[in-house]
């Protein structure tokens, strides 16, 4: 990677992580602006987020740090342990937003007053079935670069899971005419946009992970939609499927 790439990650990441970390202490410090009609919802965003900015810390935060130590592949001594740091985070950040998508089915159960039934448990087994897929040996998570089968199984279950999520919010939102959770869907298709290219062909063309940028910048998304929709009072609690059908 060139210097300029280099230096272009780090401080992308950095204002990542600043931003991400501003939206949830905002979220909780602010959280008496939220109604009580709203408020299931909003904390399990607050949790979804709190998530993915810790996972994320290890996962940018620990490149930044490699960085710093010289190189990607650079595996610092702890209490006599080799430890690679990308690895690390590549782990922490793919548990966190795992539980992310598991804690988005109970929003959208919360918001469109809806059963789990049968999507919704499905979604929580693929979540389930991903953590423990990602305990397998196989993953080499002391790896740099994910194995290319391995990071395809896994990541399978989770694009399961985001894009169940996206489609359970399209079709809720549209029949309780709720534009929040319509862009909520919006930003997570956007996300697997970007991401489904560095997942498949990233090893064989390794700018494709310059895609992981504006896939962030999707999640983002979601925090300042969420932000605004239930903090500042501009979005009303979304129609109970019965009063969208009236």
């Amino acid at each position: 990677m060139s210097g300029a790439s280099m230096w272009m990650e780090i401080i992308f990441d950095m204002c990542y992580l600043a931003l991400v970390w501003a939206l949830v202490v905002l979220m909780v410090r602010n959280r008496a602006r939220v109604s009580k009609a709203d408020w299931p919802v909003a904390q399990r965003m607050i949790w979804a987020f709190a998530l993915l900015a810790l996972g994320d810390s290890g996962h940018v935060g620990f490149r930044v740090v490699a960085y710093a130590l010289g190189d990607l592949a650079a595996k610092p001594v702890i209490f006599g342990i080799p430890v690679s740091l990308v690895g690390v985070g590549a782990l922490a950040t793919a548990i966190t937003i795992t539980f992310f998508y598991m804690l988005m089915v109970d929003v959208w159960r919360l918001r469109f007053s809806q059963p789990l039934g049968w999507a919704g448990w499905a979604l929580l087994a693929m979540g389930a079935v991903r953590l423990a897929v990602m305990a397998l040996p196989q993953n080499q998570w002391e790896l740099t670069t994910a194995p290319y089968p391995w990071g395809l199984v896994r990541n399978f279950f989770l694009m399961v899971q985001g894009l169940g999520v996206m489609a359970l919010f399209f079709r809720d939102a549209g029949r309780a005419h709720d534009p929040t959770f319509t862009w909520v869907a919006i930003m997570i298709a956007l996300s697997y946009t970007f991401y489904a290219p560095v997942i498949l062909w990233v090893d064989k063309a390794p700018l494709l992970g310059m895609l992981m940028m504006p896939k962030t910048l999707a999640y983002l998304g979601v925090a300042f939609i969420a932000y605004r929709a239930f903090w500042s009072g501009a979005a009303q609690t979304a129609a109970t499927p019965a009063a969208a059908k009236a």
